[in-house]
Order: structure tokens, then C-alpha cells, then sequence
């Protein structure tokens, strides 16, 4: 009886033990995650689900976009025994002759398919790529962007420096600012990482002002992530590939995915265009680190890729959300709030009246199964628990995504949306008075 009496006390110690985590804590959800936690917590059930409206969610219509002769997206791929063997660790080689054909019919570039290496979607590209950067690397990065971006860059011990965006320069700092050297000794790299079109604003570079910008990454000493995900939602299509000039003998890195613009977030398939000789660190990475990307997505990416259907989807792509752009945006200023919103992306940055803030706003939306993303998750200076003091200074901003909306459902979205501000602007009026 002792033994058995031992044994279980042995048996309890031990499992109170392993209880204890090996793992860091040090990894929050990233924030448009919090926001959905927060909602599934106050409305009982998740964001997406009957009788919610994802404003806070970045995905496209996942459907044909039939109102602008969108192209039907494919319903089935042939899967052969070669398939299922392991995938190569840089990409399918029909998938990476299909993203660099992409890029050389539509922009005009040279690439070559061993410029391309394929992930499980854009983020972990990015995630690689600033996992081995070298220590005399120091990024840039706008005070407003993408929310993971500071999350991958806490996580992968990035040296950053933010850039600021402020309604002065209209949440669009000129090119210069990002590879400004004051301070730096000779030896500092400087990478800057820019989304364009730019999420959450929609401000974008192109034209003239990309080439400037790519010319810039291309001298001694620079270099550029340009994460390009909504490419395609800008009149015309943008891609800083179109004025490199020396691919191979730069530090030019261009995150492209099937996310977006081709509508097809769940496949998980993403790129990488680079120099030879930096993806095949990439590739090596892969070796040990990810072991390539499923082989059925990537075929169902080629499909997407090819010549006539892409053709036929950046030309609705760009309609559709124009289209709904330019309407979300007229409704939200007909309702006094600040719009500040560039012409890419399907994103609205907007400001609330003086009085008001994005959270408790959201707040509100919460009751009612709606949701915006906060600006202060987007804002690059936020640093989780370091600074429990720190006080974002876009309390009022906040983030509208029409990307997932169908188009019947605008009457509504702005019905809605009107009647929590209208009840919140009463509220405030009625506490400061």
C-alpha cells in the first residue's frame, strides 16, 4: 500500500511538472486575432459566422466576381503519384515557371523560375526572410502597417526603425525617409519593408514614385521587402519588379501570394522573388526548416496563374474594388468621419470625430455581430508589454475592410455602421455636456 501510495505521489509530482510549459510566453495573438477573440468573446460566437459582418478580416470574395465578368475560380486539380512525393524545397517547377512568366508578361521583368521560391503563403516568406537577416541590417518600417509585421520582427530579433506616418504627410512618408542614414555608421544595411498598396491605408506607390523607390533599394548598402499582396487592387496593377534593374546583384525582395488577388487565401501558397543567390538560402532553409509546400496547392495555383484566366481576373479584381472603394468611401464621409484612404487596397482608414476612440467604438459594433481593426494594432511602435504606459496616438483611427463584402449587402454594412456611430455620437455628446 506504501508503494502504491508512493507511486501515485511520484505519478502527481510528475504530472504537475509537465504542466509547466517549455515554451516561450512571449508570443500575443497577432491583432486582428485579439480583435477577433475579443469578439467571439462579447458576441458568443466567432467572426465569419451567420449574421457577422467581418470588417475587421482581410480576405477577398472568395467567389467569381461576376458583376465585372470575373473568371470562375477552379473546382478540381489532378493529383498523380508523383504528387505525393515530398515537394522540391524552392517551389513545383511548374509553379515557379508559372509566377515568373506572371511577372515577365505583365510588368515586363526578366526573371527566371530560380528567382522564385514558394512558401505556405506570404507570411512565412516574410518571416524567413527577416529570420536570416544579417546584424548590420536594420529595417524600416512605416508607424502604420500591416499588424504581424511587428510581431514577426519581435519574434525574429529585428533591429527596426519606424518611419512616421502622420496626417501631415498623409500616411505617406516620401521614399527618402526610409533610407535616411543619419546616425548610421558605414557599416549599417538598411532594408525598409513597405506593404504597397499599403495595408491599412490603400496609399500606394507607383509610377514614378515606385521607380524612385526601387532605384533607391537598389543602391550600396539597401535594400527593400516590398510586400506586395494587394498588387492587383490598384488601377493599374503595381509591382516594384517592373524597374529593377539588377535582380541578381541586389537585395530586392518582392512577397507576393495567391491571397489576394487570385482570391484563394486558404491554399496557403505565397512567393518570394529574389536574387539567385538569396534564394537559395531561402531554398536551404527550406530543406531543414519547412520541406516545401504542399503539392495540390501549388497545381491549383498554376491553374490560377495561367495566361488568360489572370489576365481576366486582374481586370475584375481591379473593377470590383474600385467600385466598392469608391462607394464605402463616400457613405463614410457623408457621415463626417475622416477619410484618408489611398487608392489601392480594399481597405478604408478612417477617423473618428475628436471625443471618440476606435476601441470603444468597437465596443459597441461587437453587440451588434460587426467588427473593425483598431488602428493602434497596426500601429509599429506598439510594443506588446514592454511599455505598459505607451499611449498610441491613432486612438481615433481605425481600419474598414470591404475586401470580404458581397455587394448586395452595402445597404446594409452602411446601415448598420450608421447606427452605432450615431448612438455613440449621442453618448459622447451627452457626457461632455
Amino acid at each position: 500500500m506504501k508503494i502504491i501510495d508512493g507511486q501515485t505521489n511520484l505519478l502527481g509530482r510528475f504530472r504537475k511538472n509537465v504542466t509547466e510549459s517549455f515554451l516561450s510566453d512571449n508570443c500575443p495573438p497577432m491583432g486582428i486575432y485579439e480583435t477577433l477573440y475579443d469578439f467571439r468573446d462579447s458576441f458568443g460566437s466567432f467572426m465569419g459566422t451567420e449574421g457577422t459582418h467581418p470588417w475587421s478580416q482581410g480576405f477577398p470574395l472568395t467567389t467569381p466576381l461576376e458583376n465585372f465578368n470575373g473568371p470562375s475560380l477552379p473546382d478540381s486539380i489532378d493529383v498523380t503519384s508523383e504528387d505525393r512525393f515530398y515537394p522540391k524545397a524552392w517551389g513545383h517547377p511548374k509553379l515557379r515557371e508559372a509566377i515568373s512568366k506572371y511577372y515577365n508578361d505583365q510588368y515586363s521583368s526578366e526573371i527566371t523560375p530560380e528567382n522564385v521560391m514558394v512558401f505556405a503563403g506570404g507570411r512565412p516568406g516574410i518571416y524567413t526572410v527577416l529570420s536570416f537577416l544579417k546584424e548590420n541590417v536594420q529595417v524600416r518600417i512605416g508607424n502604420i502597417e500591416w499588424p504581424a509585421y511587428l510581431d514577426i520582427m519581435e519574434q525574429t530579433n529585428t533591429n527596426f526603425q519606424i518611419v512616421p506616418f502622420t496626417k501631415e504627410n498623409n500616411f505617406h512618408p516620401d521614399n527618402n525617409t526610409y533610407f535616411d542614414r543619419s546616425g548610421l555608421n558605414h557599416k549599417t544595411r538598411l532594408m525598409p519593408i513597405i506593404s504597397n498598396p499599403q495595408n491599412p491605408s490603400g496609399q500606394t506607390r507607383w509610377g514614378e514614385e515606385l521607380k524612385e523607390l526601387v532605384q533607391l533599394a537598389e543602391q550600396s548598402k539597401n535594400g527593400i521587402l516590398l510586400d506586395e499582396a494587394y498588387e492587383m487592387f490598384h488601377s493599374p496593377s503595381v509591382s516594384g519588379i517592373q524597374f529593377v534593374q539588377d535582380l541578381d546583384n541586389s537585395n530586392v525582395f518582392i512577397a507576393g501570394a495567391c491571397t489576394k488577388g487570385l482570391q484563394s487565401p486558404g491554399i496557403r501558397v505565397g512567393w518570394i522573388i529574389a536574387s539567385k543567390k538569396n534564394i537559395e538560402t531561402l531554398a536551404n532553409y527550406s530543406s531543414f526548416g519547412m520541406g516545401g509546400v504542399s503539392h495540390p496547392s501549388q497545381l491549383y495555383a498554376v491553374k490560377l496563374l495561367e495566361t488568360e484566366r489572370v489576365k481576366q481576373a486582374r481586370k475584375a479584381v481591379e473593377e470590383h474594388y474600385n467600385w466598392q472603394r469608391k462607394r464605402y468611401g463616400e457613405a463614410f464621409r457623408n457621415m463626417g468621419l475622416g477619410v484618408y484612404t489611398g487608392d489601392g487596397g480594399f481597405y478604408h482608414w478612417l477617423e473618428l470625430p475628436e471625443g471618440m476612440t476606435s476601441s470603444e467604438l468597437n465596443k459597441r459594433l461587437f453587440k451588434r455581430g460587426a467588427a473593425i481593426l483598431c488602428a493602434s494594432d497596426c500601429d509599429m511602435a506598439r510594443p506588446h508589454s514592454k511599455d505598459p504606459d505607451y499611449v498610441t496616438p491613432y486612438a481615433r483611427f481605425f481600419r474598414f475592410s470591404f475586401g470580404p463584402l458581397l455587394p448586395e449587402t452595402f445597404e446594409s454594412d452602411i446601415q448598420l455602421f450608421k447606427e452605432v456611430l450615431n448612438e455613440y455620437m449621442q453618448d459622447t455628446l451627452h457626457q461632455n455636456n
